[in-house]
């Protein structure tokens, strides 16, 4: 966000000190010290001194701007939503080295690859589980039985996990075949290993949806940019 006359007030999400916000002064003038570098999901080696409040951000410069994302509506809104969701999640200052390679790793792929539903829940379902938020995939999130034949979400209790028959009385039905797909992206760090078919992209993205919401105080952006460009 643009900061008085010519400074930047700027968030990063750093591999060695976690989420930190900053201000770089004279960001709007200073070609030479920051150039077109501050912006959305750039991945930068940063001269950054660390206070009280916000940093102070001296200069940056770019490792790689993803171009390939930059060219594609679709992937640009993909790589913004990983951007805000990460940064509405993680608290500022908490160090963490696996989301970080998570979120490289998605927008590395973002931009060698083309855009595809499956990788993003992937992403949704790691971002969740290296977060601590991972909901139940293996037992009821009421009763706690053995989730083998069949599975239920209730959206209003997403964050919980899964259901069984009983407890989920009223909610909608999860496919075996669903439940097993999500449990195995937690069991690969690759993506485009993990391809959900269009039944199963449906069942997971509802309840991934409603997961994620749980823990979020307001709407993302990033999500009403993406449903507007695919209507």
């Amino acid at each position: 966000m643009d900061y008085r006359e010519s400074d930047r007030i700027v968030t990063l999400f750093t591999l060695e000190h976690g989420k930190v916000r900053g201000i770089a002064r004279g960001a709007k003038k200073s070609v030479r010290r920051f150039g077109g570098a501050l912006e959305l999901f750039a991945r930068l080696r940063t001269d950054l001194v660390l206070r009280e409040g916000l940093a102070g951000i001296n200069s940056v410069d770019i490792v790689t701007v993803f171009p390939a994302i930059r060219k594609d509506l679709e992937k640009i809104g993909l790589a913004g939503y990983a951007s805000e969701l990460t940064d509405a999640l993680l608290p500022e200052g908490m160090c963490n080295p696996r989301l970080f390679r998570l979120l490289n790793s998605y927008l590395e792929h973002l931009d060698s690859f083309p855009a595809s539903t499956s990788d993003r829940r992937f992403f949704e379902m790691n971002f969740l589980n290296v977060l601590g938020y991972c909901p139940s995939l293996e037992q009821c999130a009421t009763c706690g039985g053995k989730l083998d034949g069949s599975a239920w979400t209730r959206h209003s209790k997403a964050a919980d996990g899964l259901f069984c028959a009983f407890c989920g009385r009223g909610g909608n039905p999860v496919s075996m075949e669903t439940v097993l797909l999500l449990r195995q992206t937690l069991l690969t760090g690759r993506f485009a290993v993990i391809m959900f078919p269009p039944p199963e992209l449906e069942e997971a993205g509802n309840f991934l949806d409603c997961a994620i919401a749980a823990h979020l105080q307001r709407p993302l952006k990033a999500l009403a940019f993406l449903r507007e460009i695919s209507e």
